[in-house]
């Protein structure tokens, strides 16, 4: 398939994120419109690329499906200057939607699969946001070393929200994540003036479970 035709697949998907109202903010649009999901995918599995649904990347996970990413990107209320944490590179597709709106320098993600992560940078240095940090460990410890974050997201689904990661974040938020083990809710997190947190319920959703 030539790069046109994939542009145009790209172009068909997010319209019809538009058409069913999934995506408010033009850079999310901008984003998923730039962003080529077919190089983040197995090449068993590029047909289904521009699909709104996730697909298996190995090591028993998953590339979330468009109109999550853009949901969840949406919710982050960026400008496009922000200093941004991502727990969960998978393949890198969400880091990159994201970066596309920050820039690649100021997105910082963690990753439990090495393999993963080492996949990731690959692809993400050859689409151009190889200035993009991506870190192997624990995601429940964020990464301390370039914190404050002016916002914050999770990839996978916690029990409950790591306290470090709210440590790490600057100001009132915000934190996008998946809370909840076979029950999984989709919140919005915001730090009080206190430092205690508040959030807004946005759905329940299904992702897989931070390792």
């Amino acid at each position: 398939m030539s790069e046109d035709d994939r542009s145009a697949e790209r172009d068909r998907m997010v319209d019809g994120l538009r058409s069913r109202g999934l995506i408010e903010r033009p850079s999310t649009e901008h984003a998923l419109r730039t962003v080529p999901r077919h190089a983040f995918v197995p090449a068993s599995r590029e047909g289904d690329a521009y699909a709104d649904r996730p697909l298996p990347i190995g090591d028993g996970q998953t590339i979330s499906a468009p109109h999550m990413v853009a949901t969840m990107l949406d919710l982050l209320e960026l400008d496009g200057d922000e200093r941004v944490l991502e727990v969960g590179t998978g393949c890198g597709y969400h880091a990159a939607v994201t970066a596309e709106v920050v820039g690649p320098e100021n997105l910082y993600s963690v990753e439990y699969s090495a393999d993963l992560a080492e996949s990731a940078r690959e692809v993400l240095s050859e689409i151009g946001f190889g200035e993009l940090s991506i870190r192997v460990g624990d995601g429940r410890e964020g990464w301390a070393e370039h914190a404050p974050y002016d916002a914050i997201y999770l990839t996978c689904a916690a029990p409950r929200l790591p306290d470090a990661l709210a440590d790490q974040l600057r100001g009132e938020g915000p934190i996008v994540a998946p809370i909840g083990t076979r029950s999984q809710t989709l919140y919005r997190f915001w730090k009080r003036e206190d430092g205690s947190l508040d959030r807004e319920n946005h759905g329940g959703v299904r992702f897989v479970r931070m390792r």
